[in-house]
């Protein structure tokens, strides 16, 4: 395995990450895994909960309102986990996205190119098939951004399941792949399931992001300045007809992700705003706002005859197709397609089949496809058909990894300690640290 600032190295696809990508990289997914372990068990309880002699104690749960009427936010249980609660998750999505963008794999176009592409076939070919299922079946094409998310979360928890051990470089390209499909999620929510505007409420939401820029550009520090301006903006949204997880995103994206050095002309920072704020939130958003989400969203009561109809209705069959299928063959194919055309070399450890298998890893949707789902179908009986869908396409494209994933672990094994060897206990992988004549480089550990 080659050394990560070789020349060859820079120039293959799924190649080694370099060291300080590799370490924000794993930071991330090992809460994210943490999260998907919790958010699988809390699918699963919502499933028995909704499916016991005890569902109508679920349903009164996750309509129970509560709230400030007077500022327009009366809401359901189920109601404040996706509108409130996810809007955490989409904060640190929006600060994952400006990291890679200003410091990340993102911000070099060469490097960006594959997962972009990768990421936008991915959502496009699964939307493409969910349009051609319905209109074909005579159903509604209303549905067709359902099948276009990949839950990063529930994906690691599969792997973490699978006791997969997956080189960091496709973990971190799937991590990648995950950013792109959120803000092409939180894109089509923005542009495409909106209700009456109100544009007072929207301008309000404005003026709120350009003084929450303001601060940052003055490095004002302080909590107490940037949580009630959250709130308030996440209220203004909501108020002004966009969905609230909308304003999580654009504070994500505010948030400075460059931390500030020595003669830079500001005081020095140990972190940025935005790794601080990561560091903070991403265990809320994998540990309590997307599994309580998932709770209130995935109780579904399913019987044989639900699933026959998940088969049998053009909208649910739309999204098992677009997500098990259009998902593996979109990111595959886009991403084979861009390999040819930037004349990327993969990896030669790796082979192509372990590109479909992480394609077909993406199938997963989990989380966003349930969001879209509430949101494209309001009518509550074609909303459950939708939901048992992406269930069951989550399911068999997890089911279909697994087989993929498991054919080749043997190969990940031994890339995986390849790449962990630390013979001088250092806590720096040799591999990191080693000069082309194979003797120890101190500074390649460092830099």
């Amino acid at each position: 395995m080659q050394r990560p600032d070789s020349v060859n190295e820079r120039r293959t696809f799924l190649g080694l990450l370099s060291w300080p990508e590799r370490t924000a990289i794993a930071r991330a997914l090992r809460t994210e895994t943490i999260g998907g372990l919790v958010l699988l068990a809390a699918a699963v309880a919502a499933l028995v909960w909704a499916n016991s002699p005890w569902s109508g104690a679920y349903e009164a749960v996750r309509d129970f309102h509560f709230g400030f009427p007077a500022l327009g936010l009366d809401l359901s249980v189920g109601h404040w986990t996706a509108d409130g609660l996810l809007t955490v998750f989409f904060l640190v999505a929006g600060i994952e996205l400006k990291r890679e963008l200003v410091v990340g794999e993102l911000r070099k176009p060469a490097a960006a190119a594959m997962p972009v592409v990768a990421a936008v076939s991915g959502m496009v070919v699964p939307a493409g098939i969910y349009i051609a299922t319905a209109v074909a079946g005579g159903g509604s094409a209303d549905g067709w951004a359902v099948p276009m998310a990949t839950d990063i979360a529930f994906a690691l928890a599969v792997l973490a399941v699978l006791s997969t051990h997956l080189p960091s470089s496709l973990r971190a390209f799937l991590l990648t792949l995950a950013v792109v499909d959120d803000l092409g999620a939180i894109l089509v929510i923005a542009v495409f399931f909106t209700s009456d505007l109100n544009p007072p409420a929207l301008i309000g939401a404005g003026v709120g992001l350009v003084v929450f820029y303001l601060l940052q550009r003055f490095r004002v520090r302080g909590w107490w300045w940037y949580v009630p301006l959250g709130i308030a903006i996440w209220a203004l949204t909501y108020n002004g007809g966009v969905h609230a997880t909308v304003a999580g995103v654009a504070m994500g994206l505010i948030l400075r992700t460059r931390r500030d050095e020595e003669g830079s002309g500001y005081k020095a920072e140990s972190a940025a705003p935005g790794e601080r704020t990561e560091h903070l939130l991403r265990p809320l958003s994998a540990g309590v706002a997307v599994p309580l989400f998932a709770l209130f969203a995935s109780g579904v009561a399913v019987s044989l005859t639900d699933v026959g109809e998940v088969f049998s209705r053009p909208e649910p069959l739309g999204v098992v197709l677009g997500l098990v299928v259009g998902k593996s063959v979109g990111i595959f194919a886009g991403t084979y397609l861009a390999a040819r055309f930037t004349r990327a070399r993969l990896n030669p450890d790796l082979k192509w089949a372990d590109v479909l298998a992480l394609a077909t890893v993406s199938g997963i949707g989990f989380t966003v496809s349930l969001l879209i789902g509430e949101l494209a179908f309001p009518d509550p009986s074609q909303a459950q058909h939708v939901k048992t869908a992406v269930l069951l396409g989550s399911l068999i494209a997890a089911i279909l990894a697994a087989v993929l994933l498991k054919r080749r672990d043997r190969v990940y094994r031994r890339l995986w300690k390849a790449e962990n060897v630390d013979e001088n206990a250092d806590n720096i992988p040799d591999i990191y640290q080693r000069g082309p004549d194979g003797i120890y480089d101190r500074q390649a550990g460092e830099g």
